[in-house]
């Protein structure tokens, strides 16, 4: 009698775990794949709810296919403009986070881990050790590693002699990658395409030191720059009056590389106001390092923002990413084909004999890789296109009205007040007149005041 009880209990049991089994069949498929293939649980029910939202027949694709991510983020994206839903806002947010982490990962393996693949051109900033910092060019990379004399100030501070035999470090930021440093000995000096050259050895130790937390691109947007002057001053409010002009090179939601006239300061806390496919961007930071140019009188502006509203940081990340409102689906769709097709392509070539969730999993990395390497080429080329647009752009022509030229501070301006005013003034003049070379000075008093 017990026997039957138990027999029938069992019975119970294994009918109750099939009917749960085929009612959550493709939960728990998705769940053990995504386990299996490495993602952690917070992802996978990031990514589980947006498979839901977006009536994926496939949810797994969202593993390997950067595509398949991209098109959700735009089909919430759409939610977002058309309802002001908080939800889709905080699950957009989370998936931006999401899709920058995998893209650093993926760039984390494109790193350099040597110096025999620097480009010639690069930029390389030398710590003489006891003398101070200086600033070289690669000329040519190949047994060793040929560099111009380092200079501080434009300026050769010491002879090529005084460089041999010396252990230097070397400090380099990679363009869309990281900064690097590595240590290294000069080798020698002499003559190379008629310049003064150092010789260093190679080194295969090259190390990060700064990873990229945020995917940036270069743009040319216009706007304007506020001083903040109180520490309590509302940073969510839109400023009517007119600031200092200013032309964003490249953006992300962390921050911008910002042009502006004259002469920047270092730690000067600023608001960035300006459009984004007509929605209005407010940024909030600290101006972190500038680049001085003297012979132009402008300054490039590393700025790291520390507030912006969430849906302001949605519209920056839209535009980073490339997502396209429902008008310009068609360009994103045709794209999105084209590089399903290479996809499938590569998952065919590589299926195995095992069974289907150990074959999706040894398959996720790099499906992702070659999906990444097509969104690399496709960045690149738009990269190259808007610095073509860039560099056709003279921003010192006075005939251009909307130029960096626009700005213009009296240097007889005698308060912080007069010389915003005076900014703003100039501005407007500057635009009537024509053949007229004009721009941001200042002198140290109002560099102060302004700053």
């Amino acid at each position: 009698m017990y026997t039957l009880i138990a027999l029938i209990i069992l019975l119970l049991i294994l009918f109750a775990f099939g009917a749960v089994y085929s009612a959550f069949k493709t939960q728990i498929v998705f769940f053990v794949t995504g386990l299996d293939a490495g993602f952690s649980l917070s992802d996978l029910v990031l990514l589980w709810s947006t498979a839901q939202i977006c009536n994926l027949d496939e949810p797994k694709s969202l593993f390997f296919s950067m595509q398949a991510l991209t098109r959700c983020m735009t089909e919430i994206s759409n939610h977002t403009a058309s309802e002001d839903n908080e939800k889709y806002q905080i699950l957009l947010s989370k998936l931006f986070k999401y899709r920058t982490k995998i893209q650093n990962e993926s760039d984390d393996k494109k790193g350099l881990s040597d110096t025999s693949t620097l480009e010639k051109g690069q930029t390389l900033r030398i710590i003489f050790p006891g003398k101070g910092v200086f600033v070289s060019k690669l000329l040519n990379n190949d047994k060793n590693l040929t560099i111009e004399i380092p200079k501080q100030k434009e300026k050769i501070i010491y002879s090529a002699d005084e460089w041999v035999g010396k252990t230097i470090s070397v400090f380099l930021w990679r363009k869309s990658d990281a900064r690097y440093v590595f240590d290294t000995t000069v080798l020698g000096n002499g003559i190379f395409l008629g310049k003064s050259v150092l010789f260093l050895k190679h080194s295969a130790n090259l190390v990060r030191t700064q990873k990229r937390k945020a995917v940036r691109v270069t743009c040319n947007i216009y706007g304007m720059l506020y001083i903040i002057k109180k520490n309590d001053e509302n940073l969510n409010a839109i400023e009517t009056q007119n600031g200092f002009r200013c032309l964003i090179e490249d953006i992300s939601e962390s921050g911008a590389l910002i042009r502006i006239g004259g002469k920047g300061v270092v730690n000067a806390k600023i608001k960035l106001q300006f459009t984004i496919r007509n929605k209005l961007i407010l940024m909030s930071g600290i101006i972190r390092t500038v680049e001085f140019n003297e012979n132009e009188n402008q300054s490039k502006l590393h700025f790291e923002c520390t507030h912006i509203e969430t849906s302001m940081r949605n519209e920056v990340l839209k535009f980073v990413y490339n997502l396209l409102p429902e008008t310009e689906k068609e360009v994103l769709e045709a794209l999105a084909q084209t590089d399903e097709d290479i996809a499938e392509e590569a998952k065919k070539s590589e299926q195995s004999d095992e069974n289907h969730i150990d074959g999706e999993a040894d398959d996720t990395d790099e499906t992702q890789e070659n999906k990444t390497d097509e969104m690399d080429k496709t960045d690149e080329t738009e990269t190259q296109n808007s610095q073509t647009v860039l560099n056709a752009q003279n921003i010192n022509d006075s005939t251009e009205s909307d130029s960096i030229a626009d700005f213009n501070v009296d240097t007889n301006a005698d308060s912080e007040e007069n010389a915003i005013s005076d900014a703003s003034s100039s501005s407007e003049a500057t635009s009537d007149k024509k053949n007229t070379k004009t721009g941001l000075t200042f002198s140290e008093e109002e560099q102060i005041n302004v700053f």
